[in-house]
């Protein structure tokens, strides 16, 4: 499956807001998600390196200090990952029988499938902004790095081993490396789950050539 869609994204990531916020928590997030959808605009527009924020606090209806408290920094904007607690909580929910490389493959489909359509489109890109300014070109290791340290403790939770095993943290290596060549820069990164199932496969099988 691949979702190329050309419409502006309206609001980022309403799928990673809790059905039983108060209130206050609601305002808050829709508070973020204009910052961000104000940020995407504002860097595809005019450019990451010429807008500030400033500018995005403008756009958003907000003070520049109030933005400070919800990002740290115009980097932040970009690479906040709002999907990492959806995958979180949709690996935990896999049956226990199922291995944990096909475990995360059907949180994947399952937490993509779950998407809004905008939500999706902010999703492709916030990471086609990531791979293409050369001033977030360093975020790449970082969220490389964090995303394995991650995968390696849902899995060590998951196998009821450590997440500091050399195994452990080498089968988070792989999988991580191995998903992200399924994401074509050129082609706006949209999921193509075909490529994700044969990469599975190929992982599974011992990638053997």
């Amino acid at each position: 499956m691949s979702a190329d869609s050309k419409a502006p994204p309206t609001q980022a990531h309403s799928a990673a807001s809790s059905p039983r916020m108060g209130l206050r928590e609601r305002k808050k997030e829709r508070t973020r998600r204009t910052i961000r959808t104000e940020a995407m605009r504002l860097f595809s527009e005019q450019g990451y390196a010429e807008t500030t924020v400033e500018q995005i606090a403008e756009a958003a209806d907000i003070s520049p200090s109030t933005f400070f408290r919800y990002f740290p920094s115009k980097e932040q904007v970009a690479t906040a990952d709002d999907l990492d607690p959806l995958m979180i909580r949709a690996v935990e929910a896999q049956p226990p029988e199922l291995s944990p490389l096909r475990a995360f493959v059907r949180a994947t489909v399952e937490v993509f499938d779950a998407l809004e359509p905008d939500d999706l489109e902010f999703e492709y890109q916030r990471m086609r902004l990531i791979y293409s300014v050369p001033e977030l070109a360093s975020v790449i290791a970082r969220e490389t790095e964090r995303n394995v340290r991650m995968v390696a403790q849902l899995v060590a939770e998951r196998v009821g081993r450590s997440a500091d095993e050399l195994e452990v943290r080498a089968f988070a290596g792989a999988l991580i490396g191995a998903m992200s060549t399924t994401f074509d820069p050129t082609t706006g990164y949209g999921l193509d789950m075909d490529k994700i199932m044969r990469v599975a496969d190929f992982l599974e099988a011992g990638m053997a050539l």
